[in-house]
This record gives C-alpha cells, sequence and structure tokens, in this order.
C-alpha cells in the first residue's frame, strides 16, 4: 500500500456540504471520493470525463435561456412519450 499524503482543498462551503451529503447516500466520505477521482485522472492519463468548450448554437441556446427565451413547458409524460417513439 502507498503511502498517504494530506492536502488542502478550497471549495465553495454550499457545495462542499452538498456533495458530502451525496457521497454519504452512495456509502462513501469526501476522501474516498477524491481517492477514486485520483486514480481515475491516473488510470485514464487525463481527466475521467470529456471537459469541452460549447460550440456556437451551444452558446446560443445557453444564452437564450439565460435571457427567458425559447423556453417551453414539457411534462415528464410528454418526454417519456417523445423517447418511446
Amino acid at each position: 500500500m502507498s503511502a498517504k499524503i494530506q492536502t488542502s482543498l478550497r471549495l465553495d462551503a454550499e457545495k462542499f456540504t452538498e456533495a458530502r451529503q451525496i457521497l454519504a447516500n452512495l456509502g462513501m466520505n469526501f476522501s474516498e471520493a477524491v481517492n477514486i477521482f485520483t486514480s481515475q485522472v491516473v488510470a485514464k492519463r487525463g481527466l475521467p470525463f470529456n471537459v469541452v468548450l460549447p460550440n456556437e448554437e451551444t452558446k446560443a441556446a445557453m444564452l437564450d435561456i439565460r435571457a427567458g427565451k425559447n423556453l417551453e413547458s414539457v411534462s415528464l409524460e410528454q418526454l417519456q412519450h417523445e423517447i418511446t417513439f
């Protein structure tokens, strides 16, 4: 087993609290989650998920949403119907 080190992080307090609760529901603590993340970074030789900048279409859609434009109400039933056909 390799040696353990102690480190510190600067995190948003609210997100940290929420993350700790989510992780507790998953049966792990924050340190265990960070160790899993670190192991995946090493295994993947990079971030274990894609990090990409949005394209122009996505940027425009994000701006519309923030401005309250082009929104429509959709029920869960409508979405389920759409994905089953």
